[in-house]
Order: structure tokens, then C-alpha cells, then sequence
């Protein structure tokens, strides 16, 4: 606990909040004994956590780092809504890091750490017309464990403290964004245009973090248009499309849920268009940002053909009487990788040459930086509850099953509200699998991670 009681000794209280977390305080706890002026728009959050993980050693292709085995972390994070002109609002979201783990030197710049999520200016036209404009977390799609169609996911995260995609979905950095939002009674219209603001950069390493940078390079570094429109047809359907344009290259999507009774809610998304498959796009991103050598071998073969490739999430919630949520999906994702591609991994992974082991842990370093899934076939369970056993207990987990070899990842979350000012909260996650499976081969086997959060 020493970063919370050096950081309320030097620290004075500013930006922080997290808007996942402090949704989930119940209502009918009591009125808090410190707020800032009882004002909704100002959320702020302090958190204390420590992790610990257990790392595997016997890995056929062993990572250039294991990673740390311990980490530390104070945070203080804002989301503060503030109205200037009528009609015209700003809106900053921010989260100040400091941070220790193994391997990391102390002190150093990478111990000090701000990202700045988002910081922009929404403008209320009329009632049904809207403007942001700036740094703005552009989100789409309806599935929880994979969302094709959320086109601006790439690059997004920083620092994930889960590998819950429902929560790397909200902690993430915006992208600087022009969007328009106009709605009529039959749906909507959404435009947006994101300019290339720099040149793309390489994936940033754990102890290559910028300290105070808003690292546009991450959200900005390709010009990027999305149109989507949406179409109530009844109260129960509304389908939405998407036509998103990046860097000469178009894709699609469609989002559609149905409720089957009071209990059952179907879902699907779906996105596709033309592009290469994921080892391709990992050693042309890596050739281009100077990672990989321009002349460096390719490791296996592969199909660097461009064509239509899918995604999808087809997927379903259950909640029950007791107010557990279920929900249940498969996910396709074409361009992931294929048999023949995970036996030529672990083929080449097997010589034990250094170089190339490190090409091909910068493919799946690739996939986890652009939010893709190597799987191609997989199946997410997850299930949430609140209030579980006693009052202000909220319960959740979910498991992700890669279908080829059975190997999965599962994380179990526990948050107990001791008031509306407190929280403690326990993480746990796990990977299995055979040496030679998805998940199995990761040097990360558990993880246990406990926090302590202070909202004001």
C-alpha cells in the first residue's frame, strides 16, 4: 500500500474516474460522506492494486521476456463534464498512473504515467442533433467478447488492468474524432471523420510507455471515416449498419438484437471486408514500423492474398429470477490463425533460434495491440450478479474457449461495496491448454490481483 500513502502525501486531488466501476455502485447504499459538490458530472476515483502471476518456464517457444511477476499500481482517475455555453459541453475523461513491477527500474519515467482518454466538446444542435469534437471513446457493436464491427478498438489500449473485453472496451484511449449524430423517430444517422494526425509507430513495449504523451500515433496515424445508420422497426428490432473507411480499404457490419420474452435477448454482429490474413498484416505492420528487418525471412508460409474475410459474434443472454446474466457467443474470426498456421508457429518456435522467436511472438504482440483474436472459432461464457449472497456483492466471470484445441483463459471478479466511498475488489485468472494450444503456450499460467478503490 505504500504508492496510496505516498500519493495522498503529494498528490493533489484532480482527474480520475472510472465510468465501468463507479456505474456499478449500488443506489441504495448511503449518501457519501466527501463528494465535490454532489455533482454527477464530476466522478473520481482513487485505486490502490497489486498483482501477482505465476509464469511458466517450460514454454516450447519461450517469449523474449516472461513479463513481470509482481506489479503495483496507484491510479487516480476523473471523468468531469462541465457545461460552457448553453448547449456546448466539455467532457474529459484522464487516469494519472504510478506504478512498480519487476524489471522495472525505480525511480524512472516509466514509473509516471498519464493517459488521456478523452477530451472533447459535445454540442447539442437541437434535440435531435449532435456534435463531438476531439478526443471522443467511439464505440460500436452489441456482442461482449469480440466486437467486429468496433472499428476504432486498434491500438486502443494502453495498460489493461483485465482481460475482460467489456472492461478494455471502456478503458481505453479515444480517438480525435468529428462526429455527427442526428436521430429521427424511425432511428439514426452517425458520421464520423478521424484525420491522420502522424505516422503509424511501433507497438509500444511494457517499459516503453511515453510518461506524458497522448500518443495520437496509437489512435491516428491512418485517416478514418465510419458511417452507420440505425432503423427501429419494431420495439423489439432495431437493426444498425456500418460502412467504416480506412486507408483506401472499405468494411462493413451490421449489429441486430431480438428479446425472446422478458428473459432472452438474441444477438449478432458481423463485420467483413477485404484484407490480408492476421500473420501477414503482423509482418507488414512490422516491416513498415522498422520491428521486423525489411529483409528478414518469412518465417512460414503464409497467403498475403487481400480478399472478403468475416467476422462475426453470434450470441444470446439468459438473466434469471435471481438476477444472474448469462450470455453466451461464438466468434468467427477469418482472418485469424489457421491450423496449418499454429503448426508452423510452434514448428519454427521449436529450432529455439532467438531472432525468430521474437517475430513470432511480435505476430501475437500484433493481434492483442489491434484487439483481434488469433482463434479462429471460439466460445465466450460469461456471467455476471448482483447482490450475490449478500447485499453490495457483485460477482462476474467470464471463460474464452479457443474451439481448435480446447485451450481457454477464464477470469473471476469479486466487488464488495463497503459504502458509497468504498470498494475492495479480488481478480483471478487462469490459462490452460496443451504446450501446443492457444492459451496453453502463453508464459502467463494465473494471475491474482487485489484492489482498493476510493471514490469521491
Amino acid at each position: 500500500m505504500r504508492w496510496l500513502f505516498l500519493f495522498l502525501a503529494i498528490a493533489p486531488r484532480a482527474l480520475a474516474a472510472d465510468d465501468d466501476d463507479l456505474d456499478r455502485i449500488p443506489a441504495n447504499l448511503p449518501a457519501p460522506a466527501v463528494s465535490v459538490q454532489g455533482d454527477p458530472n464530476t466522478q473520481l476515483m482513487l485505486q490502490e492494486d497489486f498483482e501477482v502471476a505465476a509464469l511458466r518456464s517450460d514454454l516450447i517457444v519461450p517469449p523474449p521476456s516472461l513479463g513481470p511477476r509482481w506489479e503495483e499500481r496507484l491510479f487516480f482517475d476523473a471523468r468531469i463534464r462541465r457545461t460552457l455555453l448553453e448547449g456546448v459541453e466539455f467532457v474529459i475523461s484522464d487516469r494519472f498512473n504510478l506504478r512498480a513491477e519487476e524489471h522495472l527500474r525505480f525511480p524512472d519515467h516509466e514509473d509516471v504515467r498519464n493517459d488521456l482518454r478523452e477530451a472533447y466538446l459535445a454540442w447539442t444542435i437541437d434535440p435531435e442533433t449532435f456534435l463531438n469534437v476531439g478526443r471522443f471513446n467511439l464505440k460500436s457493436g452489441v456482442a461482449l467478447g469480440f466486437n467486429p464491427t468496433d472499428f476504432f478498438k486498434t491500438r486502443a489500449v494502453v495498460e489493461p488492468l483485465s482481460a475482460d473485453p467489456s472492461v478494455l472496451r471502456e478503458d481505453r484511449l479515444g480517438t480525435l474524432v468529428l462526429m455527427g449524430e442526428h436521430l429521427w423517430m424511425g432511428g439514426s444517422l452517425t458520421v464520423a471523420f478521424a484525420p491522420r494526425l502522424t505516422a503509424k509507430s511501433a507497438i509500444y513495449g511494457n517499459a516503453a510507455l511515453p510518461s506524458f504523451n497522448p500518443m495520437f500515433d496509437r489512435t491516428n496515424a491512418v485517416s478514418r471515416a465510419l458511417v452507420k445508420v440505425s432503423f427501429n422497426l419494431s420495439d423489439d428490432l432495431s437493426p444498425e449498419l456500418l460502412a467504416y473507411f480506412e486507408d483506401g480499404h472499405a468494411r462493413f457490419g451490421a449489429n441486430l438484437t431480438y428479446g425472446f420474452g422478458q428473459n432472452v435477448v438474441g444477438y449478432a454482429e458481423w463485420a467483413g471486408g477485404e484484407r490480408a490474413n492476421l500473420v501477414t498484416d503482423a509482418i507488414a505492420y512490422g516491416r513498415a514500423t522498422g520491428t521486423i528487418p525489411a529483409l528478414a525471412p518469412q518465417l512460414f508460409a503464409t497467403d498475403p492474398a487481400r480478399f472478403f474475410r468475416n467476422d462475426l459474434s453470434l450470441g444470446a443472454s439468459y438473466t434469471t429470477d435471481s438476477k444472474i446474466t448469462f450470455n453466451l457467443e461464438y466468434h468467427f474470426h477469418q482472418a485469424g490463425f489457421s491450423a496449418s498456421d499454429w503448426r508452423d508457429w510452434f514448428a519454427v518456435g521449436a529450432l529455439r533460434v532467438a531472432p525468430l522467436d521474437a517475430e513470432l511472438w511480435y505476430i501475437r504482440g500484433y493481434a492483442a495491440d489491434q484487439q483481434e483474436p488469433l482463434a479462429r472459432n471460439s466460445l465466450f461464457l460469461r456471467a455476471d450478479r448482483q447482490d450475490a449472497f449478500i447485499p453490495n456483492l457483485e460477482l462476474s466471470g467470464f471463460v474464452n474457449l479457443d474451439l481448435r484445441d480446447g485451450s481457454a483463459l477464464a477470469q473471476a471478479n469479486a466487488g464488495y461495496y463497503l459504502s458509497r466511498q468504498w470498494t475492495i475488489g479480488a481478480q483471478a485468472s487462469a490459462t490452460w491448454g496443451g504446450k501446443r494450444s492457444d492459451f496453453g503456450s502463453l508464459p502467463g499460467a494465473a494471475t491474482v490481483f487485489l484492489s482498493v478503490s476510493r471514490y469521491f
